[in-house]
């Protein structure tokens, strides 16, 4: 092997065996002058792979901001984010792109189904977007639907599925291109507490049996048990405890 070649395998084994995400000092605003607003303010933190992380915060704290730069959706004014061994201000577009495609799974609250395809084609679009293989395609959805406990939903459309279904889709998809983290924002948002316990219980599943790592923004303090650790964000800054 080359000097070259060496050098680039001892980086990407490095950024396999690193935190998956490190923020440091991290700042974004928006608006200017006397009417900014203040998102984040010098946010600092590790996450090591492996762990369900919940952020908490009251509405209007930065989680959503802070999931978006760390997600590469949107960019700091100041500070630095790894995500995979990977700085997100060197990555360009196309790395981005790519880092979100192959490495970045995301939740949201408001599910995000196209209403028109069944719960398999929904959870098959990454993979067609990355060109994978019909035959891997389909065995990857089969499996990912059974892992979420939708074995027999595959051909229902979203209308035809409960809440807490449709975000087990939406968790389905997430995982469909194998993805290093998971980003969830209020993921239990729109279901009764139950059904959003269940679908945390199986978030916490899913970072064990899939070996990723979630970050989890949520404000229902009956769920924060069940993360590894919490963060908390308080007008944009880590609450030390």
């Amino acid at each position: 092997m080359s000097e070259s070649a060496e050098t680039s395998t001892a980086v990407l084994d490095q950024g396999a065996q690193g935190p998956m995400i490190v923020v440091e000092d991290l700042h974004r605003s928006y608006g200017s002058g006397a009417a900014a607003v203040h998102a984040l303010r010098g946010v600092s933190f590790e996450i090591p792979r492996g762990e369900l992380v919940a952020l908490k915060g009251r509405s209007g704290s930065g989680k959503t901001t802070l999931l978006n730069l760390v997600g590469g959706l949107d960019e700091p004014d100041r500070g630095r984010i790894t995500v995979d061994g990977r700085d997100l201000s060197e990555l360009g577009e196309n790395g981005l792109l790519e880092l979100r495609r192959d490495r970045i799974g995301f939740i949201f609250q408001s599910f995000g189904l196209i209403p028109i395809l069944t719960a398999a084609e929904n959870v098959g679009i990454p993979m067609r977007m990355r060109g994978a293989d019909p035959r891997e395609r389909e065995e990857r959805v089969e499996l990912l639907l059974s892992l979420v406990g939708l074995d027999g939903h595959a051909g229902q459309r979203p209308g035809e599925l409960s809440g807490g279904q449709r975000q087990r889709v939406a968790i389905a998809r997430a995982l469909a291109n194998t993805p290093a983290l998971l980003i969830a924002d209020e993921p239990t948002g729109q279901l009764d507490a139950g059904t959003g316990l269940a679908v945390m219980e199986l978030l916490r599943a899913v970072v064990r049996s899939e070996r990723v790592t979630a970050l989890v923004a949520t404000h229902d303090a009956t769920l924060l048990d069940l993360a590894d650790r919490v963060l908390e964000l308080s007008d944009g800054e880590i609450v030390e405890h």
